[in-house]
């Protein structure tokens, strides 16, 4: 069958969900992941003009191809790669029925990357972890590696043991199980590009349903390398309080107790990406390349709209969680982040829900605040 998204005609296999259906049999291609495609192709739009010299573009898992077809028509130079040959004729067809230039081939990533990189850009989009993919990938993309997981029970801690192997961390299904995902799967692509001599720094990641997405620009160096390793550490967790703490660095110092409440139900995540996980500027670049002719324009633009504005906190809080312990009916979102900015504290939406929360108050702060300014 043949579908419209961003102004073009693309051939497509039958459609499935890949989170609720798997991949199936033959061609893959799941419709729920149009939002994903649109903020590619706005980023793609946004990196031009911050760096005029990327021009080549490996769609890693081609499938039907819409990836890289819509990346040709933004000027890329496209190469679409796939091991199932029907995959590979499908995309080179979008191709041409598109009129584009670009080239679908027949190979196993991880072998192509070796012999024919490097690419500028360079596109994992698998089902399931990137993690098989991550070592070729950046040791054969020159700027950018954007990387999507739809792992996401692993990666937030719901999975552990599955989350320990394939991440080489640990982490918590906590409050912040979205971010948590995010931050570890960020985590292992900067170790892993760290192996290589170099810098893997997130300028624009989102979390939406069930997949992580982050943009890597790259930055070739051992200094350079070390400087994004210092970015990683460790976030020990109060189960009963909520109190949370991050440490800087990759050796482990659990703390036995709370702090605050005395817990010894105090759980210890690690190492996660503790920096920010997008550029305010970048996000706001993104946001503007959006365009109406996208299917998901509008969820889009609300997405990088609270992206943009939020805090680099390596946390946030989820607030009908803080109500609950506080046994008070929950306030709307927008009054609970003004009264903490009229407080003096930093605080934003973060967007991994709609009730979450990013501020530099601590929890007794948020308390004293939001309930008192209610009385």
């Amino acid at each position: 069958m043949n579908i419209e998204e961003g102004g073009l005609t693309v051939e497509v296999p039958e459609a499935r969900d890949g989170a609720s259906e798997g991949t199936g049999g033959g061609v893959f291609f799941n419709p729920t992941q149009e939002l994903n495609r649109d903020v590619t192709v706005a980023t793609l739009r946004a990196y031009r003009e911050r760096e005029p010299r990327a021009a080549t573009y490996l769609d890693a898992m081609a499938a039907s191809g819409i990836r890289g077809v819509r990346a040709a028509a933004e000027g890329y130079d496209v190469t679409c790669a796939d091991v199932d040959p029907d995959a590979v004729d499908l995309a080179d067809r979008n191709l041409a029925d598109n009129d584009l230039e670009g080239e679908a081939v027949h190979r196993d990533v991880n072998a192509l990357l070796y012999d024919d990189g490097p690419f500028d850009v360079v596109d994992l989009d698998p089902y399931g972890t990137p993690v098989p993919f991550a070592d070729p990938a950046f040791a054969n993309a020159r700027n950018l590696v954007c990387v999507t997981a739809t792992d996401t029970a692993p990666l937030c801690g719901a999975h552990l043991q599955s989350g320990i192997r394939k991440y080489g961390a640990v982490p918590r299904n906590t409050d912040y199980h979205p971010e948590m995902g995010l931050r570890t799967l960020i985590s292992a692509l900067v170790r892993t590009a760290a192996r290589y001599d170099k810098a893997a720094r997130p300028i624009v990641s989102h979390v939406s349903r069930h997949y992580a997405r982050t943009y890597l620009e790259l930055e070739s160096g051992a200094r350079a390398a070390d400087d994004a390793i210092d970015e990683l550490g460790y976030v020990d967790n109060c189960e009963d309080c909520l109190w949370r703490e991050p440490t800087h660095g990759l050796i482990a110092d659990p703390v036995g107790e709370c702090p605050v409440c005395g817990s010894d139900r105090v759980l210890t995540a690690g190492p996660l990406w503790l920096g920010p996980v997008a550029e305010p500027s970048f996000a706001r670049a993104v946001r503007e390349h959006v365009t109406d002719d996208m299917g998901e324009a509008t969820r889009a633009r609300k997405l990088f709209g609270t992206v943009a504005r939020e805090l680099d906190t390596p946390t946030h809080y989820d607030q009908h969680r803080l109500y609950k312990e506080w046994g008070e009916p929950a306030i709307g979102m927008d009054d609970f982040v003004d009264r903490l900015r009229g407080a003096g504290y930093e605080a934003s939406r973060a967007h991994y829900r709609g009730t979450a929360v990013k501020t530099t108050a601590s929890i007794p702060e948020m308390r004293e605040v939001v309930l008192e300014d209610g009385t």
